[in-house]
């Protein structure tokens, strides 16, 4: 598969794909572990704009007070947490 997005898009992409399945980062820990610590909003963006869900499986991304935060892929919201709780995440 090769990826089409920006280049700061492709690295936090990238990055997700390393989220082991059953296990959740916030976007804080995604943006600190891609060496861009003050950037959670953009890796909140990179992750609404992820045309390869759950392929790349932004929905192992929650907010950092613990909510869902959003799912571009197909069936929205609901679909996240429906992955999240196939992995057996306690959400």
């Amino acid at each position: 598969m090769t990826l089409k997005g920006t280049k700061f898009q492709l690295k936090v992409w990238r990055y997700l794909k390393s989220i082991p399945k059953g296990q959740v980062k916030t976007y804080k820990q995604v943006a600190i572990s891609i060496k861009s610590p003050k950037s959670a909003r953009a890796v909140a963006n990179a992750c609404a704009k992820n045309p390869y869900a759950p392929k790349i499986p932004c929905h192992r991304v929650i907010k950092s007070d613990g909510s869902l935060g959003g799912y571009s892929g197909r069936g929205g919201i609901k679909k996240k947490l429906k992955l999240l709780r196939s992995e057996n995440v306690a959400i």
